[in-house]
């Protein structure tokens, strides 16, 4: 296949292109085509599946009709809005579909080729200048410019390893202007040793390469742990009273379709303490902090293949069953890869449950570039020590513990600490009316 051929599409054809997954989304990793050429699609049917640092979706048919060719097999990592296949309205025999390709396909010619477009280089220079966060704060640390790097990554995308390449054998860049880093900036990285623990392949290992979200998970956590001063600090809440309130208002809300479990009332209590407290709702940018004007809570869902974190937006502004069905419904639809890009954008606060597999606390990971991240450990029944007017008192009691791992360079712990005590108070006096 040549790139006549992409110019030229079969007459009449709808073309498929790979969608625009965010704003700082620049490609996509075709997975797997669910249809073959010459199969019959419906519109809104799904047709492939990709994989971006985002979130992993089908995505659904353009236009009814017959599937004529894919310009990209399976493990090829595609500029966003290129034309990827063509549909057409009546069965035909276009060109042959794209061979499936090794992951490492998106070196070849075909991957990396650029269709002619008004956009001219657009596209190529943000791919360098959307490169990781580590990266960018690395070149401008050094005076480099991202757009003079030949990348080796995802369709010629700069890596950590190119700019610390450049920065220890590349020509000398004239000192900037900026003035020193404060104190409290986060230095460059030493360059890593190649295969530093020293492990030895061995014959009957099973190798298995990371997917698009596997490596994309992997550089955020790693950029995040470089990143932020991660602290955390862990609460024990009494959650009996929510417990019963729970188990007293389940059978209504299943009547209007919503399975009420423990996470929209941590939600809600969760809301009204970043009202209270902004600081935990914000970003760091350039030794400024800028608070959030909105409450855009991210949940963290486990898959089978990674992690994503779909976002309720105006989180504050939903009740209880509002919750209840948002956290249902996005955790439903990640798992069935079902989200929209918008779907996994824009959060300015994080919760993950590692409790739904036994964990009873955690030390989460911020998710950049929010400032702190709030894990819930598993609910469980233990002998409690209560006081009293008429004395100390032993009773069973559903009990969980709360972890918040915050950023320090923001916040303090006393800070992080009333945080903390804002959500235990909600909860263990939460309203009777629901």
């Amino acid at each position: 296949m040549t790139l006549e051929t992409l110019r030229r599409p079969p007459q009449g054809a709808t073309p498929v292109l790979m969608p625009q997954m965010g704003e700082s989304i620049a490609e996509g990793t075709i997975v797997t085509w669910l249809k073959k050429p010459g199969d019959r699609v419906e519109k809104d049917e799904p047709l492939f599946e990709i994989s971006t640092d985002k979130v992993d979706a089908e995505i659904p048919a353009p236009a009814s009709g017959f599937l004529s060719e894919t310009l990209f097999g399976p493990g090829q990592t595609v500029e966003v809005n290129k034309v990827i296949a063509h549909i057409l309205s009546e069965p035909g025999s276009g060109p042959a579909a794209a061979p499936e390709a090794p992951q490492a396909a998106p070196t070849a010619p075909l991957a990396v080729a650029s269709v002619v477009s008004a956009a001219g280089p657009t596209q190529e220079e943000l791919r360098k200048i959307r490169s990781s966060p580590l990266v960018r704060r690395i070149a401008q640390e050094h005076g480099v410019d991202l757009r003079s790097l030949s990348g080796t990554g995802l369709s010629g995308r700069v890596t950590k390893q190119d700019i610390l390449s450049f920065v220890e054998s590349g020509p000398p860049a004239a000192a900037p202007v900026a003035p020193a880093p404060a104190p409290f900036s986060v230095p460059a990285p030493a360059r890593p040793a190649s295969n530093k623990f020293g492990y030895v392949p061995q014959p009957d290992d099973r190798v298995e390469p990371f997917s698009p979200m596997r490596a994309s998970i992997a550089e955020h956590m790693v950029i995040s742990r470089e990143t932020s001063v991660h602290v955390t600090t862990v609460f024990e809440v009494d959650m009996t009273r929510v417990a019963r309130l729970r188990a007293a208002h389940k059978a209504a809300y299943a009547e209007r379709g919503v399975n009420l479990t423990f996470t929209p009332f941590i939600m809600h209590a969760v809301t009204g303490a970043l009202r209270e407290l902004p600081i935990l709702n914000a970003s760091l940018v350039d030794q400024k902090v800028y608070y959030k004007s909105t409450i855009n809570l991210g949940m963290a869902v486990a898959l089978d293949w990674g992690l994503v974190v779909p976002v309720i937006k105006r989180a504050d502004e939903l009740s209880l069953l509002g919750l209840a069905r948002a956290t249902a419904d996005l955790a439903e639809r990640a798992r069935s890869k079902k989200l929209t890009p918008d779907e996994v954008q824009g959060g300015t606060f994080t919760v993950t449950n590692p409790g739904v597999f036994g964990s009873l606390f955690g030390t989460p990971i911020i998710n950049q570039p929010q400032v702190a991240i709030l894990g819930v450990g598993a609910i469980t029944k233990r002998p409690v020590v209560l006081e009293g007017e008429g004395g100390d008192a032993i009773a069973v009691r559903h009990m969980m513990y709360l972890a918040l791992s915050f950023d320090h360079r923001a916040i303090d712990g006393a800070t992080a600490d009333r945080f903390m005590g804002k959500i235990k108070s909600d909860l263990q006096s939460f309203p009777d009316a629901l």
